[in-house]
């Protein structure tokens, strides 16, 4: 199957049930761009993105990513990166190496693989810092360690799980910045789940608002942040109804 030009991630028809949970997830999100993923606690954004990433395995349907069926792919084999709340970083390994997994699981690194890597932490503000254990960094710069993990692996798929839900305000801002400039410098289509409505209006060009398990809303940014007839999503935006 041939690249679609428009379409970076596709779920035809997906279907997959976890415990008493159902899930039904028929949409696209746009190549290159940035995809705001929201909706309640439990509604299924973490479910969505595991979908796309190949940690779960839909029931009926298939996986589309830059027009290739990946349904049957595992994780590794999918050309996708992902930077959670966490920041996944293994604690007893210094930055270099957490980061140069990300190349290769078997760190045989070349040299310019070597230099990419330094290079990404400058990119990150986060020069010199090569042989710091995570436990030594406050949580903002091991999120950036993440998302310099991210930028190395050069894939086309960039999926974020509220990852700036633990930063106080002024890191929460640094790492907004920082994705909005990674974005413009990589083009890549970015899923991006979470709950602050000051992100989907600073960084997203698309929303998907999810509730019970599949799609409300899927529309343009202005057009969501407009929405006045969808109580949910009034909610979400903290926003009171427009009486007729």
């Amino acid at each position: 199957m041939h690249d679609d030009p428009s379409t970076g991630i596709r779920l035809d028809k997906v279907r997959l049930t976890l415990g008493n949970s159902d899930f039904h997830f028929d949409c696209s999100f746009e190549r290159g761009k940035i995809t705001a993923i929201v909706g309640p606690s439990g509604s299924g954004k973490s479910t969505l993105l595991n979908l796309v990433s190949g940690f779960e395995q839909p029931d009926n349907g298939q996986v589309e990513i830059g027009g290739r069926v990946v349904t049957d792919l595992a994780p590794a084999e999918r050309p996708v990166s992902l930077v959670f709340q966490d920041n996944n970083l293994f604690a007893h390994l210094d930055l270099f190496t957490n980061i140069g997994l990300g190349i290769h699981p078997a760190l045989r690194l070349t040299p310019a693989d070597r230099k990419a890597i330094s290079d990404a932490l400058v990119r990150v503000g986060l020069a010199g810092y090569e042989r710091r254990l995570p436990g030594s960094l406050s949580g903002g710069e091991r999120q950036r360690a993440a998302f310099a993990r991210a930028l190395v692996r050069r894939r086309p798929v960039l999926l974020l799980d509220e990852p700036f839900a633990a930063l106080d305000p002024g890191l929460r801002a640094s790492m907004v910045e920082l994705l909005a400039d990674l974005h413009a410098e990589t083009r890549s289509t970015i899923l991006l789940v979470t709950h602050d409505p000051r992100d989907v209006e600073r960084l997203a060009d698309n929303v998907v608002f999810i509730e019970d398990g599949h799609v409300l809303v899927n529309a343009a940014t202005t057009d969501f942040l407009a929405t006045r007839d969808i109580t949910a999503v009034l909610d979400f935006l903290g926003t009171t109804a427009i009486a007729p």
